[in-house]
């Protein structure tokens, strides 16, 4: 647990000097607490009490950047078990495994399906974020794979190689592109350890169990090598989500720094549908890595949509703005659909009214973010909210008719509004689905 302001105030010198600018010790330690200050502003303050905060103030799980400037993504830093108790923070990264034993041709159809693997959703962008190439062959063969996919892809590089000598020319040769190396083990840590200390690269730390792990991590930390990420190795899935959790409730439970790092998972599953599955059980369950070899545009939808979910703010709802929306070529005489700003249920219409082909307005009402059912039991989708809603977007300016059309969940406020806003209520189908033969005949 973080070190309370009390706690603070002991390891301070006590002096009240107010160097810190602050008038006591004691109410510099509570912005200690706070985190408004830096420790650096008591002038007085012992090496070993700086130690001490220092090292309380870190992440209880390390902040790994995977990829250079041009294109790079942040893992680990998370800081609850339980997503509902603030957010789970940074998205877990998906990645390919490519072997080098395929020819050229294969690897950059590959790559080329893997490069057109984005989607959007609800007005995000989902897209994948890793490629790694796996060596089978020869040191020459990989060196040869790791220039193909290099000069194939922009996305961060994963090197995973037993062949330290083929590694070392490898990260030589993407060390501008900082690719993650693959893996340091009891038997090689002290060689690979060197090579990633030298490129300044992070690495895959790999053993089947805590204590061998712990050690592990410990003695490259003492050589300078920091920046790692776990692996327990192929399991079970039952397996896994067990060393999964353990590790995360070590790191912030126990804050035991020694397994305060991500964690990468790889699927080993031939079948798509398993693969999906459980890499959905890795992403759920705290994996900050998870690489799998299906490059289908269908799995990895399931799998990137799944991610969206969890790693969205359960205390934000996606939300779009809320306006008026012209959808195709309008005119003042163009329909008008009434929906919430969540943005869900704004997408799901508009996709449907791009569907009929027909140019309509979308009005999304401000409900901070909730779904239509939630946004009217709360009083937030109701006659005077879309009344309000009305008015400052000028619809009455806009189109030349007075019909609104009104999600057919909320038939009930459809008198109310009327009176209040002057429109003609027209109530719509109850589902998103039945929008395009309810517009198409329309009168």
């Amino acid at each position: 647990m973080a070190l309370s302001g009390l706690d603070i105030y002991k390891l301070l010198p006590k002096t009240n000097c107010r160097e810190c600018g602050l008038a006591t010790c004691l109410a510099f330690a509570m912005q200690l607490a706070k985190k408004a200050v830096a420790i650096e502003k008591c002038p007085f303050i012992s090496a070993e009490s700086k130690m001490i905060l220092e090292t309380q103030a870190l992440p209880p799980i390390k902040p790994v950047v995977l990829g250079n400037e041009n294109l790079k993504f942040e893992i680990g830093n998370e800081t609850v078990m339980f997503r509902h108790e603030e957010k789970f923070r940074n998205p877990t990264g998906i990645g390919f495994i490519i072997d080098d034993s395929l020819s050229d041709s294969q690897i950059k159809e590959r790559l080329d399906k893997i490069n057109e693997l984005k989607f959007e959703r609800v007005g995000q962008l989902l897209e994948v974020n890793l490629v790694s190439l796996k060596q089978n062959k020869d040191a020459k063969r990989y060196l040869e794979a790791v220039k193909l996919v290099l000069n194939s892809t922009v996305l961060p590089v994963i090197l995973m190689s037993d062949d330290l000598d083929a590694l070392k020319q490898a990260a030589e040769i993407a060390k501008e592109r900082k690719p993650l190396l693959y893996c340091a083990t009891k038997d090689n840590f002290t060689q690979i350890g060197a090579i990633a200390k030298e490129f300044q690269l992070p690495l895959v730390v790999k053993a089947e169990d805590f204590d061998s792990l712990t050690k592990l991590t410990k003695e490259l930390s003492s050589i300078g090598v920091s920046n790692l990420i776990l692996d327990t190795g192929i399991k079970s899935a039952t397996e896994k989500i067990w060393d999964l959790t353990q590790s995360r409730r070590q790191a912030l439970r126990k804050l035991n720094r020694a397994l305060g790092y991500p964690c990468l998972t790889i699927v080993d599953k031939e079948d798509p549908y398993e693969e999906a599955m459980e890499a959905a059980a890795y992403i759920a369950k705290y994996s900050a890595v998870v690489l799998i070899k299906g490059i289908q545009a269908w799995e990895i939808l399931s799998i990137l949509t799944l991610r969206q979910n969890i790693y969205t703010d359960p205390q934000k709802p996606l939300q779009i703005e809320s306006k008026l929306y012209p959808i195709g070529s309008v005119n003042q005489s163009s329909p008008v659909l009434i929906t919430t700003n969540f943005s869900l249920s704004y997408f799901t219409v508009l996709g449907e009214v791009e569907a009929s082909k027909v140019p309509s307005y979308i009005l999304s009402v401000d409900t901070q973010g909730m779904s239509v059912l939630t946004a009217w039991a709360a009083e937030k989708f109701n006659a005077e909210c879309i009344t309000k809603s009305l008015d400052e977007h000028g619809v009455k300016n806009t189109i030349n008719h007075k019909n609104l059309i009104i999600p057919g969940y909320v038939a009930v406020i459809s008198g109310d509004l009327a009176e209040q806003s002057g429109f003609e209520i027209i109530v719509g189908p109850k589902e998103a689905a039945g929008i395009p033969a309810f517009l198409k005949n329309l009168n």
